[in-house]
């Protein structure tokens, strides 16, 4: 059998002719006649050839793998216990999972709490403005993704350094005019950001105080990349600094490109060739500048490149390490790098689990983790967090998150226009009488509360709904702190699932009957 999707898609909006009838090993249909009008992705790419690579509408849409991948979360199950009270005292009145503690920090030398050991990771596209100003209603953090000041179409540069970018300052600022005391705003930073001083200006100019330093991109190890269709816009680009290919200053490629001949420009996103020493260095510099903390942003590399990451991170004091795993993913990647490159979440956090094991049996200093890769509900947290148990404490929620954003703006907009959902209508008429938690954000920001964005509402909905579903699990499986979850709270389903992560099968506890009675 395939684990691999077709070659229809909607990230790609192509078809498949007989779905119904697939070759599994190329994802082509069985029959490729010369009647099809070529709906699927190899008719798509006859007719925009690289274009083809990348999903359809980046800019209104997230992305994410469809692969079927051989084990993921659903392969375990809760393995729920009956006896006492860890972390709390085993009292039937206080043992109850409002009371279970999910609260956590992120930060060596300059802590910093959060309400949930969540997460929101790097976004700069669709609903940003409440994607941010969610998770500090939320108390968590949120990070700003790569490149977002290449859409500022009134950013400032001087001697190829930004002097005023205010898409940053209004992104920042989504987040701190809802900040509560718990969790912070994150600026991240690839290698064409770091190269125009992007952290530094943010550091220094807007009062930044976490910053992320980025290795490839996150679950997919790419180049970043986008279409120029206008030679001004390219020669705008390479003047900054950015890498154009072709070259647009070459007067040859000029000429061609007035007549329609050769390739589209593409400004492709650097590769980092970050070293030890080099990491060092930079980590020291922004710590001058006076930034509090240091986030690393990596993925499901091979595991020597992992190694070394984490190496790096003990050796500097490194706040937090976001792990991303195939499967997840929002942006603009292509395709079948989504699909087919990386470690599933299941794999990576098993891998990772074993690294961090030995490095601490090693006498290193381990950094906080979270992990990331297509986590969305409660279930997937608590198993995600058990899995990882004790070296993964948090978790990045990015795809669904964004959804509550976007879902949470469209139904405010219909109810400002007195278009109610069906659906909605049986919760009243008012945007306080239908979004339920509501009364929750106006004991901490009073009648106020009234004013948020409906956007920002739904992000805080969502995280409080995963948030009491975590408790709940937690308090079922009598583990009343974060620090209490380990990885008997789950077991595998089955014996791939086992033998991947580690995690006991029924058949591992039945060969221990005879010591446990």
């Amino acid at each position: 059998m395939s684990f691999s999707p077709s070659l229809g898609s909607t990230v790609t909006n192509t078809k498949m002719r007989t779905p119904e009838k697939l070759s599994p090993f190329s994802g082509m249909c069985s029959v490729c006649t010369a009647d099809c009008i070529g709906s699927c992705e190899i008719g798509y790419s006859a007719i925009r050839g690289e274009e083809a690579l990348y999903p359809v509408g980046a800019d209104k849409s997230q992305f994410a793998s469809e692969k079927d991948y051989p084990v993921d979360f659903s392969h375990f199950n809760i393995n729920g216990h009956v006896f006492g009270a860890s972390g709390i005292d085993a009292d039937t009145y206080k043992a109850s999972f409002p009371n279970v503690d999910i609260g956590t920090a992120v930060g060596i030398d300059n802590p910093i709490k959060l309400k949930a050991p969540f997460i929101l990771p790097a976004m700069a596209k669709l609903n940003w403005p409440d994607y941010y100003g969610g998770a500090a209603l939320s108390g968590i953090m949120a990070v700003i993704g790569e490149d977002a000041v290449v859409k500022d179409a009134e950013l400032q540069m001087s001697n190829n350094k930004v002097v005023k970018s205010p898409l940053l300052e209004k992104m920042i600022n989504s987040f701190n005019r809802y900040h509560n005391g718990y969790g912070d705003i994150v600026l991240q930073a690839n290698v064409d950001d770091e190269h125009i001083g992007v952290l530094d200006y943010a550091i220094k100019e807007l009062g930044a105080t976490t910053v992320e330093l980025k290795f490839g991109q996150a679950a997919k190890g790419i180049q970043g990349m986008g279409f120029v269709y206008k030679l001004e816009d390219a020669l705008e680009f390479q003047k900054k600094g950015y890498l154009i290919i072709p070259d647009p200053s070459d007067p040859i490629v000029q000429e061609k490109h007035k007549k329609g001949i050769g390739p589209h420009f593409q400004r492709i996103g650097k590769l980092p060739m970050w070293n030890e020493e080099m990491l060092e260095k930079r980590i020291a510099q922004l710590r001058e500048h006076g930034v509090k903390r240091i986030l690393f942003k990596m993925a499901a590399f091979d595991p020597a490149d992992i190694i070394r990451v984490l190496k790096v991170a003990s050796n500097n004091k490194i706040d937090l390490v976001t792990f991303d795993g195939a499967g997840g993913g929002s942006g603009n990647s292509p395709c079948k790098m989504m699909n087919e490159w990386g470690l599933p979440p299941v794999y990576m956090e098993s891998i990772l689990y074993d690294i961090l094991n030995e490095m601490k049996d090693k006498g290193y200093t381990l950094p906080k983790v979270a992990a990331a890769g297509g986590f969305a509900m409660e279930d997937q947290i608590f198993k995600g967090l058990s899995l990882g148990a004790p070296y993964i404490s948090m978790i990045a929620i990015g795809r669904a998150a964004m959804a509550a954003a976007m879902a949470g703006k469209r139904a405010g907009e219909l109810i400002a226009k007195g278009e109610i959902p069906k659906d909605l209508q049986k919760y009243g008429d008012s945007l306080s009488g239908i979004y339920r938690d509501v009364r929750l954000l106006k004991d901490t920001y009073g009648p106020d509360a009234e004013n948020i964005a409906p956007g920002a509402i739904g992000v805080f909905s969502y995280i409080n709904r995963v948030s009491t579903g975590l408790r709940q699990m937690m308090a079922l499986n009598r583990k009343f702190a974060l620090d209490k979850i380990d990885r008997t709270d789950i077991i595998a389903l089955t014996k791939e699932a086992g033998e991947v992560s580690g995690i006991s099968t029924i058949m591992d506890y039945r060969n221990r009957i005879r010591e446990m009675i």
